[in-house]
């Protein structure tokens, strides 16, 4: 019986990887500045994402510099005509 603590640490917990698309926080703020343009070009657009996709490459190469996500190909994130 297991009291104070989930029953599946008892039985064996194994850890699985993140679904594609979830990645770290960026707890040191290390691309909030590419984030900020992004967002401010979001909200200056009205929501059309269209006229900031150069911004959100940007903040996505800065993650992926970072080790906050995985490299990946610009073609399977959407942005390989930019």
């Amino acid at each position: 019986m297991s009291f104070g603590r989930p029953p599946s640490i008892s039985t064996g917990f194994s850890p699985t990887p993140p679904d594609r698309g979830s990645f770290p926080l960026d707890h040191f703020a290390e691309c909030r500045e590419y984030m900020k343009a992004y967002l401010d070009c979001l909200k200056k657009s009205g929501s059309n994402s269209t006229p900031c996709r150069h911004l959100n490459k940007e903040y996505l190469e800065c993650r992926m510099q970072r080790g906050l996500m995985d490299r990946d190909d610009w073609k399977n994130l959407g942005l390989a005509n930019l």
